[in-house]
């Protein structure tokens, strides 16, 4: 999803992935799981300081893994300006735990569990 977002918009695109899954030198951040701890990694070499970064993802559910990939773009130095989601599951949070981070997030859809 986000190679061809990246590819409309003629940017650079800049894979989060789990742990071990990149070949070349990473950064990662921890996270918190219902039962444990994950780790997502970028290249330590994949955003430059002051580099403006648009978050995309699937889905937004707790927001434990997209809370680590802002830490992390931000650690690495760049600035997560947008943080957007095809679907957005709002009765768990994850919305509003980035937007308690200061970041302004969008959605093409929310579903209520109800």
């Amino acid at each position: 999803l986000g190679g061809a977002i990246a590819h409309q918009l003629s940017v650079g695109f800049v894979p989060v992935r789990k742990k071990g899954k990149l070949p070349y030198k990473t950064i990662g951040e921890r996270y918190s799981l219902e039962y444990g701890v994950d780790e997502i990694e970028i290249h330590i070499d994949a955003v430059a300081k002051g580099e403006k970064v648009l978050l995309v993802d699937d889905l937004i559910a707790t927001g434990g893994t997209a809370s680590a990939a802002v830490r992390l773009i931000e650690r690495a130095g760049g600035e997560v300006v947008l943080c957007s989601f095809v679907v957005d599951l709002p009765e768990l949070g994850g919305a509003d735990r980035l937007r308690a981070m200061g970041k302004q997030v969008v959605a093409l859809a929310a579903f209520d569990g109800h």
